[in-house]
């Protein structure tokens, strides 16, 4: 009789374990892709209810004054942004305006106009107007103005050109705003 109960016990065994098993390729196929990503943390189940869209991230304002830019009545120049703030009393921004910059950039730091004239070819033959002008780089004169024509062009890479333009409405900001002495400030 040991000889057949060990037969029962192992057919038993034998059923036991693919009972087991194909319970355990039922469960499988009906578990969720999340569950066991993180430990211990119960799956909430599936609602119907619809989800709430999700709050779309605030962009940053490409026209916002740059942080870094000082304090005080000053114009500021970004080299990153091509572009100017004349800011007034209170840190107001008065006006913000895209400009083209020459191939000869200043340092990044704050400066003082140390010079305006109203109107003179510039260095690259251009007639400009409203010249207004705050440093030296290389012996170059950095500084902003409008050409005449209206033209904003990228100047030509092979000369070094320390123009800072701007179309002649902002160029006209400019040159009512920054009068000798006033500070700029240059930021990366």
């Amino acid at each position: 009789m040991a000889r057949s109960s060990s037969g029962i016990v192992a057919g038993l065994t034998v059923a036991a374990l693919a009972a087991v098993g194909f319970l355990a390729f039922q469960a499988s196929a009906n578990v969720p892709d999340t569950l066991g990503d993180k430990p211990s943390v119960s799956v909430p189940a599936k609602s119907s209810a619809p989800k709430a869209p999700k709050a779309p991230k605030a962009k940053k304002d490409p026209n916002a004054l740059p942080a870094p830019s000082g304090t005080g009545v000053r114009v500021v120049y970004s080299l990153g942004a091509d572009r100017v703030w004349l800011v007034g009393a209170g840190g107001k921004v008065k006006r913000t305006f895209a400009v083209t910059p020459g191939t000869v950039d200043p340092a990044a730091g704050t400066y003082a106009v140390t010079s305006r004239t109203g109107s003179a070819p510039g260095s690259d033959g251009t007639q400009i107007e409203h010249i207004v002008r705050f440093t030296l780089s290389d012996g170059i004169a950095i500084g902003f103005s409008a050409a005449v024509n209206g033209s904003t062009e990228a100047p030509d890479p092979e000369k070094k050109l320390g123009g800072i333009r701007s179309s002649r409405a902002d160029g006209d900001a400019m040159w009512a705003f920054a009068t000798v002495g006033a500070k700029v400030v240059v930021v990366r």
